[in-house]
């Protein structure tokens, strides 16, 4: 004949045996709680430890209508960028005693509505995209549905995000060029609908007009924000009559491609065409030719974003975080070609 299991101990068994209330146990072991040290307390935790009861976090979590989960959304997490931010957001909630749960969009916002209501699903207490649409109204909705969102690496202009400086950055990329001595410095500039691109895009603009180049529209290519686009932007813009002795990409991915272009037609880096990226993504440094670059403070973005959420949960009033990036030089830029 089998043994009966034996029941895991509960609450009420380390409240009889150190002779105190339920409610003064669950207050001992609540670990959002400052620890006390008085001789009830301590006797609690030793009961707790001799008996090997552990809290239900699950059970306490519903019981104050929070789960601790935070749902993450990225467009997808083959691109370095995202899921570096998932990472840096996974271990700010591991440092907080929550935990992160990721879905993603492929960038398409059916699939992000859908996704969305999956991570709801699961009673996350809160969301973080990284998704945002300029002219979307997905967080708009979230909001009157009293869904606590917050922002991460774009920005939508009514919705609490934390996000890098993307003006400063694309300002101190192109002003670096500019420094060089390049005039002719190409942008391959990302989607239109992405406010990290539109920033970027501002902060070349700057930098030119301050160079004297008021003319830039020509200058300007709209990509998505991957290898595949940034070469094919690259091989139109390479191939022309007045090719540019610079190219200043929005992210790492679209650089490497340019880089691919270059290459592939014959274009020596930096000696033909210097190039610039952003973020500084891991491989960015490891290149054959070190990738120069603007480095984004992806772990300062994720604390600011869960900070955020916490307010939003709080209905505290909205606002942004942004964090300032920083420019890499490394080898793919140098002085302007003496013969252009």
């Amino acid at each position: 004949m089998s043994e009966a299991p034996v029941r895991p101990p509960t609450i009420l068994d380390v409240a009889r045996e150190a002779g105190v209330s339920k409610s003064t146990v669950s207050r001992v072991l609540d670990e959002r709680l400052p620890t006390s040290h008085s001789p009830t307390a301590q006797r609690v935790r030793e009961v707790a430890q001799r008996l090997g009861y552990r809290r239900d976090r699950f059970a306490s979590a519903l019981r104050r209508q929070q789960t601790r989960t935070v749902g993450v959304l990225v467009p997808r997490l083959t691109d370095t960028v995202m899921a570096m931010t998932f990472e840096r957001i996974a271990a700010a909630c591991a440092r907080r005693d929550q935990f992160a749960i990721v879905a993603t969009t492929d960038d398409d916002p059916a699939t992000e509505r859908e996704a969305i209501e999956r991570l709801l699903d699961q009673r996350v207490d809160g969301l973080v995209l990284t998704t945002a649409r300029l002219g979307d109204d997905v967080t708009s909705g979230l909001r009157e549905r009293g869904v606590p969102v917050v922002l991460a690496l774009r920005s939508d202009g009514t919705t609490p995000s934390a996000a890098g400086d993307d003006e400063l950055g694309g300002y101190l990329a192109t002003r670096h060029l500019v420094d060089l001595g390049h005039r002719r410095i190409a942008l391959v500039a990302g989607p239109a609908y992405a406010s990290s691109a539109l920033g970027r895009r501002a902060g070349f603009r700057r930098a030119l007009a301050e160079a004297g180049v008021e003319d830039v529209d020509h200058l300007v290519h709209e990509s998505a924000f991957s290898m595949e686009s940034g070469e094919e932007v690259a091989r139109r813009v390479l191939a022309g009559t007045d090719r540019p002795t610079a190219v200043f990409a929005v992210n790492d991915n679209t650089a490497i491609g340019v880089l691919a272009a270059a290459q592939a037609l014959g274009l020596s880096v930096p000696d033909d065409l210097s190039v610039v990226g952003y973020n500084d993504v891991p491989v960015s440094a490891r290149l054959p030719q070190p990738l120069t670059t603007v480095r984004v403070p992806f772990d300062q973005i994720a604390s600011a974003a869960l900070e955020l959420l916490d307010e939003a949960r709080a209905q505290a009033p909205a606002r942004d975080v942004t964090v300032a990036p920083t420019l890499i030089p490394r080898s793919t830029s140098g002085p302007v070609p003496t013969q252009v």
